[in-house]
């Protein structure tokens, strides 16, 4: 798949809030996850390697504790990058009902997805 491909499938899979069969479709095995410089550290920070980012998809889903609104926007392309915005409304085990928006910015390599960053306020 080209990077437009890939962009529309993940977009299509986020909306649907498979996860799993999106990091399984579409990302490389050393791919790279990364959060926010003061998040990088701990459970919920940086990952390498897709079996890592599963396992840090899979405790993020268990801290969900109901998803009231999940908002994917279309993919913008430039290149092998591409990004969307996200916003997922929440209620999470211990923390109540939040409201996440953040900018997720993707590479793609070889037809899969190599790195994803991303960008929210603390």
């Amino acid at each position: 798949m080209n990077t437009e491909q890939v962009a529309k499938r993940l977009v299509e899979l986020r909306r649907q809030r498979n996860y799993t069969q999106a990091h399984e479709e579409l990302f490389a095995r050393d791919a790279v996850n990364i959060e926010m410089e003061a998040m990088s550290g701990g459970p919920m920070g940086n990952a390498t390697g897709l079996d890592a980012i599963k396992e840090k998809g899979r405790q993020f889903g268990e801290m969900v504790e109901a998803v009231h609104s999940n908002e994917v926007s279309e993919p913008v392309i430039a290149g092998n990058w591409f990004s969307v915005a996200a916003v997922m409304d929440a209620t999470m085990k211990g923390r109540g009902r939040v409201t996440m928006r953040e900018v997720c910015v993707y590479h793609v390599r070889d037809g899969k997805i190599d790195r994803e960053q991303f960008f929210y306020d603390m």
